[in-house]
Formats: C-alpha cells, sequence, structure tokens
C-alpha cells in the first residue's frame, strides 16, 4: 500500500499533537489540594487578625514546609521547617485528623491555644495541614477589664434598690406574700406581724410611694396613723 505524502495543514495538525504539553490547568491532586487550603489559610487570618495566625503547611517538604502564613505572630516565615505536629502526621497516616483547642505556647512566652487540621489525598496520605494559633495574650487583659467592669462591691448596699419602675399594686403583693408565710390573710396578721410588714415596705421602699401608707392601712385594716406608728 503506498501512502500518500502529507500536505502542508495535515503536516501542521501532526505536529501540534507530537508538540502539545499538558494542560498547565490540570494540576496533581496534591497541589489541587494546597492551592485550595492556601485559599482557607488566607481567609481565616484575614478574618481572625490580629489575633489568630493561621499556618499551611507542605508535609512533603518537611525542611521547608510553610508555604503560606497568615499575621504570623510566632516570628515564623514562609520556607521554614514543619511542627513536632507536622513531623507526627508525616511519619503516621493514622494521626489524628483534627487536633483541637490544646494548650501552646509562642516563641517570645505568649500563652497560645491551637487548632491543627490535616489534610489527606484520596490515596489518605497527609499532605498539608492547616495550624490556627490564638494569641490569648489579647484577651486576658480584656479579660480582666471586664471582670474589673462588671464585679460590684460584696457589702450590701445600706437599701434595697430596684431600677424598674414601682407600683402602688405592689404594696399588695408584698403583704400578701408576707401573710401567705403564714398562711393567713392580711387582715388577721398579729399586731407584731403588721409591724414587721410595715418595716419590709419602707425598707424596700414601697411605702414611700405615692398613696402607699393608705393603701397599706386599707389592705391591713388598720388606720394610716398604726402604720406610720410601726415605723417609730
Amino acid at each position: 500500500m503506498v501512502s500518500m505524502p502529507l500536505n502542508r495543514h495535515q503536516k501542521s495538525k501532526a505536529s501540534t499533537r507530537k508538540t502539545r504539553k499538558p494542560d498547565k490547568g490540570h494540576l496533581h491532586e496534591n497541589e489541587l489540594l494546597l492551592r485550595e487550603a492556601g485559599k482557607i489559610v488566607e481567609g481565616l487570618g484575614k478574618m481572625f487578625a490580629p489575633c489568630c495566625e493561621v499556618v499551611l503547611h507542605d508535609l512533603r517538604q518537611p525542611e521547608n514546609s510553610i508555604v503560606a502564613i497568615e499575621c504570623p505572630l510566632s516570628g515564623r516565615k514562609v520556607g521554614e521547617r514543619v511542627t513536632e505536629m507536622g513531623l507526627a502526621r508525616i511519619k503516621d497516616p493514622s494521626f489524628p485528623d483534627i487536633v483541637q483547642n490544646y494548650s501552646n505556647v509562642f516563641p517570645d512566652g505568649r500563652a497560645a491555644k491551637s487548632t491543627s487540621i490535616g489534610i489527606k489525598n484520596s490515596q489518605g496520605k497527609f499532605v498539608a495541614a492547616i495550624c490556627l494559633n490564638l494569641d490569648l495574650s489579647m484577651f486576658s487583659s480584656m479579660q480582666r477589664f471586664m471582670e474589673q467592669l462588671t464585679s460590684v462591691h460584696t457589702d450590701a448596699a445600706p437599701v434595697i434598690e430596684t431600677l424598674r419602675s414601682r407600683s402602688i399594686h405592689e404594696v399588695r403583693e408584698a403583704i400578701e406574700s408576707f401573710a401567705t408565710q403564714y398562711n393567713l390573710q392580711p387582715r388577721s396578721l398579729s399586731a407584731q406581724q403588721r409591724k414587721e410588714v410595715i418595716l419590709l415596705l419602707a425598707k424596700t421602699g414601697l411605702l414611700q410611694l405615692r398613696g402607699a401608707a393608705s393603701s397599706t392601712a386599707d389592705i391591713l385594716g388598720i388606720s394610716r396613723a398604726s402604720v406610720y406608728n410601726a415605723l417609730k
């Protein structure tokens, strides 16, 4: 069989087939995982700045594993080596995928709370790790400020104070509540018990309400003068 010579157009197509390079957009799985993890690191780092360091480790190259770092509170840089946690993952594929909220320390002694997230490829091998290191010292001063701001004196105030509007209806509620403790109606209270409840109304400020003395007298079945005498 005689082969026909290729024309210029056919030669060009054949040459293209031979010299075509792999599509650069088609990344190896590991590179794709690192690329996508890099987006997560950037997003988290910018969201939680300036109190949280976020690091991306390439576990395939432990000697210079850091490939991205946001808010570098530890002083580390891209190209530095992997941590002990990363080495443990490299050696042991069964190492926990997530180690969360463990205590850590920055090089200058500041306390940190850390979380380490391992990323595996489809073969179950750790390829990368995202690590978050929260600077607790930034919150310690805030915590002290909040404690001071919200602290109250343990000594009781000279009077019991409420910050809501008081109502004359509370006088009846207070007297009835007091009488209930003795399984009595307000008008059945003894002279001593009436004195106690009147003093209670005075202490809580209810007796200072407009019309409170008259209401107290009516509820207890005594005169206004008796109410004032109980306060002496």
